[in-house]
């Protein structure tokens, strides 16, 4: 599975899940969208989903919108979910079967996904946990109709 990039300079997991894995340099990977993926990216490892993720980005239109998670529900259905704060953006597994090149991404770069993270967060915190839940809900519909 190629979540991450090629560049992987060094990894550590315990026995928790959590895991820490170190890059050669930021860089960005063409998906769909465009990914940022940090030096350092962490996140802890469970059936089915990445947790508590932090090092990883996903660009939307002009704004960066941090990754918080990761997860496939039901293998067979092909998809994948990123947990970018505000909704789930879904992605075909197989863009993510092998590693992608990551291309390194200059000083001026990172701080303009930075600046988009901060935007992002800011308009993921202003938006209700109401809003979230109905979100969530209306999608549950749709899988399962």
């Amino acid at each position: 599975m190629g979540l991450l990039p090629n560049g992987v300079k060094e990894f550590n997991i315990d026995e928790t899940g959590r895991f820490e894995v170190y890059l050669d340099q930021a860089c960005n990977a063409k998906f769909e969208s465009e990914l940022h993926y940090d030096m350092n990216v962490t996140g802890s490892l469970s059936y089915g989903q990445i947790g508590a993720l932090s090092g990883i980005s996903a660009q939307e239109l002009f704004l960066w919108f941090p990754v918080k998670g990761i997860r496939v529900d039901v293998p067979s259905s092909g998809l994948i979910y990123f947990d970018v704060g505000v909704v789930f953006k879904q992605f075909s597994l197989s863009l993510f079967e092998m590693p992608r090149d990551c291309v390194a991404v200059r000083d001026e770069e990172i701080e303009a996904v930075r600046h988009g993270k901060s935007i992002a967060d800011a308009v993921a915190k202003s938006q209700s946990g109401k809003l979230r839940y109905g979100l969530d809900q209306e999608n549950f519909g749709r899988d399962f109709l």
